[in-house]
């Protein structure tokens, strides 16, 4: 059961702190972030079916003249725009000598590859085969049957959003020293939101968590976000899992209700140290019923790089944190 709502956010979205408190004396959550429940939490989230998709980037990535690559579990990817605008994708690989496709330009919707000049419309061509690719409008998808190795699905699971033209959104993209399991932990752990990132984060209390008598595998928490020392917007939030690679945050009240935060970590490939990389593709949607929110829509282009420095800033954190847990996995081995 969901617990239930605080009708008074909604209707005062900015509040005072009577006073502020310091780091320091806010209450311990460590008791309460217990390891099981957080384990357990991303053990079903890692059990959950993607179909094989992962996200490689941002729609807005994808230009008309060049292609956005990527490597997917050592899996070199590329992604461009036919000559109609849609997407195709497949190898990085060029099948006439192993060209990297990466440094190749789009000509009139075709990839043209920069050693020998061969060209690439999207169709099958001499072993070149193209691969299933899914654009949900803010970010690029590839199926990648060989990497996923799961029984393909026609689409990902995106999860809902806020209408697009009602939404002010931003993409940020990140890369770790570790693996995806490990950025996904981090975001099944709200209980360090306070602790790690007081910048950001105030007043965090973790409402429910999967395993308290329920079958509902949601993490349900009342935070303020931080605008000044003492002016926060408090709000309540949901964290679920709808996919191993995915988690989402959910604004159900308060300011900004409808508003997600989607963590999306894709597999890139060792680095040259043979340790494991992934990307942190993180996408947000803003949406307000507030009459001033249309005005927020308008000033996008200027607020996109905002909310990326601000996403950039808790990741700059939360990839060290994602790393660590790595470094202990493998010390415990």
């Amino acid at each position: 059961m969901t617990p239930a709502p605080n009708p008074r956010r909604a209707r005062h979205p900015l509040s005072l702190r009577r006073r502020a408190v310091r780091w320091e004396h806010q209450s311990p959550t460590w008791r309460h972030a217990r390891p099981a429940v957080i384990a357990g939490a991303l053990k079903r989230a890692l059990a959950r079916p993607s179909g094989n998709w992962f996200v490689v980037g941002a729609t807005a990535d994808v230009p008309l003249t060049r292609p956005l690559a990527v490597s997917v579990a050592g899996t070199e990817v590329v992604v461009w725009r036919d000559a109609r605008g849609r997407l195709v994708a497949g190898p990085g690989r060029c099948p006439h000598l192993g060209a990297p496709l990466a440094d190749s330009p789009v000509r009139c919707g075709t990839l043209v590859c920069h050693w020998h000049g061969l060209s690439l419309n999207g169709s099958e061509y001499a072993g070149w085969e193209p691969l299933p690719v899914h654009d949900d409008g803010v970010l690029v998808w590839v199926r990648l049957d060989a990497v996923g190795r799961e029984e393909p699905t026609p689409a990902p699971v995106v999860p809902v959003r806020p209408a697009l033209p009602q939404s002010l959104y931003a993409v940020w993209t990140g890369v770790g020293t570790c693996e995806p399991r490990d950025v996904v932990a981090n975001r099944l752990d709200p209980w360090h939101g306070a602790w790690f990132h007081p910048y950001s984060f105030v007043d965090l209390t973790v409402v429910r968590a999967p395993g308290n008598g329920t079958q509902d595998d949601t993490f349900v928490v009342d935070v303020s976000f931080r605008l000044a020392r003492r002016i926060v917007v408090p709000v309540r939030a949901e964290f679920t899992a709808p996919e191993p690679r995915t988690v989402l945050m959910r604004i159900t009240d308060g300011e900004g209700a409808g508003s997600v935060v989607e963590t999306h970590a894709t597999p890139l490939g060792p680095d040259e140290l043979g340790r494991p990389r992934t990307a942190v593709v993180e996408a947000v949607l803003a949406t307000s019923e507030r009459p001033g929110f249309a005005l927020a829509r308008v000033l996008a282009p200027a607020l996109r790089p905002l909310l990326r420095t601000v996403a950039g800033r808790l990741w700059r954190d939360d990839l060290a944190y994602a790393e660590r847990l790595r470094d202990l996995r493998e010390s415990d081995r």
